[in-house]
């Protein structure tokens, strides 16, 4: 089945890093993607909050191109575009609603390709077993607070992925890598989402509560699988932190950053620097475990 890839505008800007990354562990685990042709934005936030036709119709569009390139079905690494895109399809179901998308478009929406996030696509293609089986580098029992936000599996009507109160996907895949996923009670809140640039002060409160979670919890690092919600939580730690009147310094990364690295892939593919928040004494411990295990190993054999 061909696969039609659908890397969204964060993929080319803020979160390049994700998109590179997503691409090489894609191509490890012999998924071959085919980026949608002449792809266009979604329309995020904006295009729903102001028109759902023209949100719907956005997304169709592009769904419409990967059909014409014979592709099965889409994969998108954003929880924003794939929820656009899984609600348009959801609207489009009734008839009247359909019609007018279709106004919108230069050609009827016609039959559209299912869409999935690439973590679903992984956790259900290739499973947990096989991820496994290809980590050469371990994160020796790191603890990671994995980090859903709330968009990956919320509605579950919708989404169809994974428990909407309780997911456990990137729980599952971080233990996969030699990590010890760090259960914390902020796992699908909100961050502030777009409120980073009209109103810091609630993003910079809502992050602070996630990462200080985290940090209570034991967490040596948070994952995500959200373009937006890593800037929140990286980029804009430092707000989080003066609000909080605390330090967090927890580093941030794409599930798809660690992957990379656990697989061993190069460091272009891994993209550590690109994050704000230095990662690397995550790594520097991760290191220091591994020598201990050695020593351990190698006096135990004597």
């Amino acid at each position: 089945m061909k696969i039609a890839y659908y890397p969204g505008c964060s993929g080319e800007g803020t979160a390049v890093e994700y998109d590179r990354s997503t691409r090489a562990v894609c191509r490890a685990l012999d998924i071959e993607l085919q980026d949608v042709p002449d792809w266009s934005c979604c329309g995020s936030t904006p295009a729903h909050a102001t028109s759902p036709v023209l949100s719907a119709a956005l997304s169709a569009r592009n769904l419409r191109l990967a059909a014409d390139a014979g592709a099965g079905c889409v994969l998108t690494p954003c929880p924003s575009c794939l929820s656009n895109m899984r609600h348009a399809a959801h609207n489009m179901q009734d008839g009247a609603f359909l019609a007018e998308v279709n106004g919108l478009l230069d050609r009827p929406a016609g039959e559209l390709p299912p869409t999935y996030s690439v973590l679903q696509y992984i956790c259900e293609n290739r499973g947990l077993e096989d991820i496994s089986r290809r980590v050469t580098h371990p994160l020796e029992g790191m603890k990671v607070a994995a980090y859903y936000g709330c968009l990956m599996v919320r509605p579950s009507s919708v989404m169809q992925f994974d428990d909407p109160e309780n997911p456990m996907s990137l729980d599952n895949l971080l233990r996969a890598l030699g990590a010890e996923p760090v259960q914390f009670p902020f796992k699908t809140e909100c961050c502030g989402a777009s409120h980073g640039v009209p109103r810091s002060d609630i993003t910079a409160g809502l992050s602070g509560r996630i990462l200080a979670s985290a940090m209570e919890f034991g967490a040596d690092a948070v994952v995500t699988a959200c373009p937006l919600c890593q800037m929140n939580l990286d980029l804009r730690q430092k707000q989080s932190e003066k609000a909080a009147r605390r330090r967090f310094g927890l580093p941030v990364f794409y599930y798809t950053q660690l992957l990379a690295y656990a697989f061993g892939l190069p460091g272009d593919a891994v993209c550590l620097e690109r994050l704000a928040v230095d990662p690397a004494p995550f790594f520097s411990e991760i290191g220091k475990r591994r020598d201990k295990r050695n020593a351990e190993s190698t006096g135990g054999a004597r």
